[in-house]
């Protein structure tokens, strides 16, 4: 039976951290799903999603995160998942959400949790500071992709990101994806 596992690995940016990281997973049998990979603030950081052929490969992946902080100075962090059940395919659609404003704190905060409490799953999210053409002002940039349930009344939903939008001083565009 085979067994999923996340692992997350970070260490400073420097050639071969996506090698080293694999490696462990490619010399144990196992089978990349999906991933995601990215700079952030000079650490390479990486998110795994894989398959083993076994759960009995638990120990020696955990053994090798060990062994690639110690010798590559690098940190890695294996959970195992449940079996996954089937999930429907209906009853909710997927919509974009593109937020834009002034950098400060708590904008990821109050609009995922307006979200959660309209029963709005995220399921990818993406931010960056980036400075603005004018100014070099710092802008907070955020592109969040959710799954709305269906019957949700979009109206509501709206109006009610736009009162979160003028909270947090930002614009907000609903999309579809």
């Amino acid at each position: 039976m085979t067994q999923r596992f996340i692992m997350t690995a970070f260490g400073k940016d420097r050639p071969g951290i996506a090698a080293d990281v694999t490696e462990i997973l490619f010399e144990n049998g196992c089978k990349l799903e999906d991933t995601s990979m990215t700079l952030l603030a000079g650490e390479f950081t990486l998110i795994l999603l894989f398959t083993a052929g076994s759960a009995d490969v638990a120990d020696p992946l955990s053994k090798a995160c060990r062994r690639l902080e110690l010798e590559k100075n690098i940190s890695a962090f294996l959970r195992p998942l449940e079996p996954q059940e089937e999930k429907p395919t209906n009853g909710f659609f997927t919509r974009s959400l593109h937020v834009e404003g002034l950098d400060h704190s708590g904008i990821v905060y109050k609009i995922s949790r307006f979200l959660s409490q309209k029963g709005v799953n995220i399921v990818d999210l993406r931010s960056s500071v980036k400075p603005s053409p004018e100014s070099g002002t710092a802008m907070y940039v955020m592109d969040i992709r959710v799954q709305i349930p269906e019957g949700t009344a979009m109206a509501s939903l709206e109006d009610g990101l736009f009162g979160v939008a003028d909270e947090l001083n930002v614009d907000i565009a609903l999309s579809t994806t």
